[in-house]
């Protein structure tokens, strides 16, 4: 009998559907998928900032990325949405949405530990949902969109190393991945679903209107209902600095640990940041990105 080996920088095989609403999820934790340098720039230059005037105590915020910041202690995961769900209880809840997104397959968990809440889930998308965060946003049973907001959507974006046959297996691994979001947006917009797969395989970006137009969400938020966070805006474009200097030494070839290591390592030559400890969540990494790149030029 053949045996068909896992392809090489990813393993495990897809968990089936544990019922009907939810997405399938690969076996192996460790794998990532990210989202693209260009969409984190986007966000964290333009929409970062937006926040809501008001919060409940019924409310979930994901203002960040999804999944586990290692840099800043931060992050939107699935065992903190699922602590905060606990904590709300048995009540209708509001999520409310502003990121780049991140790790697609810690999306996709957040995606069905809200559809498991008992009572209605209603997403306000209030600066941008794009790539994993667009996932988590269609557990809404009620979608509303900033009007300057935005929705993107995406294939399952992964880096990985090996020959062409490698990169088949790689491909043929993530083709369930695909082909499950591709059928929640369409179930949720009523869209035809060969049609989702264009918009996905072009990295579309939907404006809040065209959002409502094509059933990614009901409705229009006004702009009294929003704020522009200064601060917080300041502190998501200096830490993407760093996150995309990480990802670009990945893409280089190095693992995840050897490019925080080599990074760590950087602080005390000229230009540099001083010394700090990740998990601090206010750290300015533009400095520390600045001399890495310097560094990796010469």
């Amino acid at each position: 009998m053949m045996h068909h080996r896992p392809p090489r920088a990813i393993t495990g095989p897809v968990f089936a559907r544990s019922r009907p609403s939810a997405l399938p999820m690969p076996a192996n934790r460790e794998v990532l998928a990210f989202t693209k340098e260009e969409v984190m720039n986007r966000w964290s230059a333009d929409l970062s900032g937006v926040r809501a005037l008001s919060q409940g105590d019924n409310v979930i915020t994901m203002f960040d990325v999804i999944g586990e910041d290692w840099w800043t202690g931060g992050g939107v995961t699935a065992k903190k949405v699922a602590s905060q769900l606990r904590a709300i209880g048995d009540r209708p809840v509001e999520v409310q949405i502003n990121s780049p997104g991140g790790d697609m397959f810690e999306g996709i968990a957040i995606y069905n530990v809200l559809r498991e809440h008992s009572q209605e889930v209603t997403v306000k998308i209030m600066g941008m949902a794009a790539s994993a965060a667009s996932v988590i946003a269609m557990a809404g049973d009620r979608i509303e969109i900033g009007a300057a907001s935005f929705v993107m959507i995406h294939n399952c974006w992964v880096l990985a190393i090996g020959n062409r046959h490698d990169m088949a297996e790689v491909a043929e691994w993530l083709e369930p991945f695909d082909q499950a979001m591709a059928d929640l947006y369409a179930q949720r917009t009523e869209q035809d679903v060969a049609q989702i797969g264009k918009w996905m395989d072009a990295e579309t970006y939907m404006s809040g209107t065209l959002a409502v137009d094509r059933g990614f969400a009901d409705e229009l938020l006004s702009a009294d209902r929003m704020v522009e966070d200064e601060e917080a805006k300041a502190r998501a474009f200096a830490n993407n600095d760093v996150r995309s200097t990480e990802l670009s030494l990945v893409r280089a070839g190095l693992s995840r640990s050897e490019a925080r290591a080599r990074i760590n390592r950087i602080k005390g030559t000229p230009g540099a940041a001083p010394e700090a400890t990740p998990g601090a969540g206010d750290t300015d990494w533009s400095a520390l990105s600045a001399g890495l790149l310097q560094t990796i030029r010469t």
